[in-house]
């Protein structure tokens, strides 16, 4: 399975309007959220996500374009599988947070966190979801080198973020979440 140069693109066209779309499913979460008396933390840091996350995008089809040729058939194709499983992780994510998931940190004051869904298994399956495109979706077109950059990226963005929405989720998530781990799944018991 060789990804040729056109369907690589598309594929990167199609994951940047996707975000597109998750963009404004945020803002109509957020809008509703803030009108219901929650507050945003983390507004600094935002901003530098979205940049970072379109310069993915970018840098991946520059790489291919630059590279003149695709990942190895194996290479793309363990790729591929992998970025289809970030995305049903994603959307498991969307479709259990509802209302409440964004792509800001907005935290209603008194809800009680989301225990069900993914979040019985891991704090942060979002996370986990974008560190597996991260190195994914690049390596569907061969581009190796974003797939490092960004995903040390990446984790230093994290390194800001967590803390900033734990902070903000507050001792109510604290509790329910405290020995759950934060990425790497497993079975909670109770």
């Amino acid at each position: 399975m060789v990804i040729a140069l056109e369907a690589y693109l598309i594929i990167l066209l199609a994951l940047g309007a996707e975000r597109i779309v998750e963009l404004f499913i945020a803002r109509r979460n957020a809008e509703r959220a803030i009108a219901a008396g929650a507050i945003e933390v983390g507004q600094r840091h935002y901003r530098a996500m979205v940049i970072f996350h379109t310069a993915f995008l970018i840098a991946c089809g520059v790489e291919r374009l630059m590279r003149g040729h695709g990942a190895a058939p194996a290479i793309a194709l363990i790729a591929v599988t992998a970025e289809i499983l970030a995305q049903a992780l994603r959307y498991w994510v969307i479709a259990t947070l509802g209302p409440r998931w964004n792509t800001r940190i907005i935290v209603l004051p008194g809800a009680q966190p989301v225990t069900r869904g993914p979040y019985r298994f891991a704090r942060h399956p979002n996370y986990v979801a974008v560190a597996i495109e991260m190195l994914a979706v690049p390596m569907i077109g061969g581009a190796w080198i974003t797939a490092i950059v960004f995903s040390i990226g990446n984790a230093i963005l994290m390194l800001v973020r967590i803390p900033a929405e734990e902070r903000a989720l507050g001792n109510s998530y604290a509790g329910a979440f405290g020995s759950l781990p934060r990425f790497i799944p497993r079975l909670r018991h109770g």
